[in-house]
């Protein structure tokens, strides 16, 4: 049985009877038959499908936060927040969509060459518990305007949201199994990738997790986007405004307990403004309330198992073992774990080279500009990063030279279904999101008229 267990109290919420090897047959089945359905549809009755979904989300925010809320512990105005992104994300590609799918013209001596955007079939898509809702709408939304179905292997502590996420999608009027829940456990995704009828596979989870699954792919020679795991640098120079740099790191270390791939993980500050900017995250973190996430004031929930928070000590406790700096913060009992802040982090530590997912910050001090890049670059990840500088002349020419998919300048990290998102290095290849996010799973026609 998959368990869904309300991470502030340990209380089991409910269980769920996991699909069994016939029942996955069957919805795979049933994902093949609707995308011939699917795909005989106009774009615009799907985009007016899409708005009526996004409609929905709107309407029932509340009861679909307290859901998320309850499941995996972020706190309920984080969760709410989370289901309107991903209504206004649904009416953005319904607006967008129709430019982002016409043909492309390309002139040749032909009498006409076009390339044209088809859909493939069915996608599957294994998707983590951080951001239930909005990991999956960013797949699916593109998806299944361009007329693909989709299946979705969530995680199985949120089981309540697979299911809700599926009923969502018919709500909004997409045919019956456009788009459907697996329940099935990790060990059991090997079948379903391989299956002649999956036409590709998108994963966002952990760097291991992507390895495994990127060679599924492979194997089964399947399309395959992988967004992973993230270190991403948070860099301080000298002229950064540190009031608004201070405030943004906390928020982006702290949301959704930091459990976020693209948290500002790594705090690089160059030397001159280390001890402001220390004195500066440390007021701001004492005065954030962590308790229940149901309650209005509450800024910073619990982690999502109580496993998540155990690891995340560890790394602590290594890291101040090989010469950090525990600031504040680092107690844990059962999924909470107190905002914890690391200074003096160097090069070899624990909370340096690996990714600290939840509310644990480490400040690393750079000699220069110059340095703090090469800090922000000696990482396996390349997800995201934030830049912060007054001279916008000298970021353009910095922000060039970190190795990562975005970079931010003077701004919080974040996803926007206008930009594209993903990563380099170990944080995954292929693009989510904007145009390229909708191309990745279509077929990329090449029509060419004598």
């Amino acid at each position: 049985m998959f368990k869904s267990i309300y991470p502030f109290t340990g209380e089991q919420v409910a269980e769920y009877q996991p699909h069994t090897p016939e029942q996955v047959t069957a919805i795979i089945a049933n994902a093949a038959r609707a995308f011939t359905t699917l795909q005989a549809t106009t774009l615009q009755q799907r985009c007016d499908w899409m708005r009526a979904t996004a409609q929905h989300l709107k309407d029932k925010a509340a009861e679909y936060g307290a859901l998320i809320t309850r499941e995996m512990g972020k706190t309920l105005k984080e969760a709410t927040a989370e289901v309107n992104k991903c209504a206004d994300s649904a009416l953005y590609y319904a607006d967008q969509a129709p430019a982002m799918l016409e043909d492309r013209l390309i002139k040749t001596e032909a009498r006409a060459s076009y390339v044209s955007y088809q859909p493939l079939g069915t996608v599957l898509a294994i998707m983590p518990w951080n951001f239930p809702f909005w990991q999956v709408f960013r797949f699916a939304i593109p998806n299944l305007l361009a007329g693909n179905t989709g299946l979705l292997k969530h995680a199985s502590n949120v089981s309540g949201c697979a299911l809700a996420l599926e009923a969502i999608f018919r709500e909004g009027g997409f045919p019956e199994y456009a788009f459907q829940a697996l329940l099935i456990s990790s060990d059991h995704i090997e079948p379903v990738i391989a299956d002649a009828r999956i036409q590709g596979v998108t994963l966002t989870g952990s760097t291991p997790a992507g390895r495994s699954v990127g060679a599924l792919a492979g194997k089964y020679l399947k399309k395959s986007v992988l967004e992973l795991g993230g270190s991403d640098p948070f860099i301080v120079l000298r002229d950064a405004d540190l009031d608004k740099a201070a405030t943004t790191a906390v928020l982006s270390r702290m949301q959704n307990a930091g459990q976020s791939c693209i948290a500002a993980k790594r705090w690089i500050v160059e030397a001159p403004v280390v001890e402001a900017f220390t004195e500066k995250v440390k007021n701001i973190l004492a005065s954030k309330i962590q308790g229940d996430p149901f309650k209005d004031a509450t800024d910073i929930g619990p982690m999502a198992r109580p496993d998540l928070a155990q690891a995340l000590s560890k790394q602590l406790v290594q890291s101040v073992a090989a010469g950090a700096r525990l600031e504040m913060g680092g107690g844990v009992q059962g999924c909470n774990f107190t905002p914890a802040l690391l200074s003096g982090v160097q090069p070899g530590m624990t909370a340096y080279a690996e990714e600290t997912f939840g509310p644990l910050a480490a400040i690393i001090p750079a000699a220069s500009a110059a340095a703090a890049i090469a800090l922000a670059n000696d990482s396996s990840f390349g997800l995201g990063a934030s830049l912060w500088t007054q001279d916008l002349e000298k970021a353009r020419l910095l922000a060039a030279q970190v190795q990562s998919g975005s970079v931010f300048v003077n701004s919080l990290m974040r996803s926007d279904a206008r930009l594209p998102f993903g990563g380099i290095k170990e944080s995954g290849y292929g693009r989510e999101l904007s145009v390229e996010g909708m191309h990745e799973f279509l077929n990329i026609k090449t029509v060419y008229m004598e």
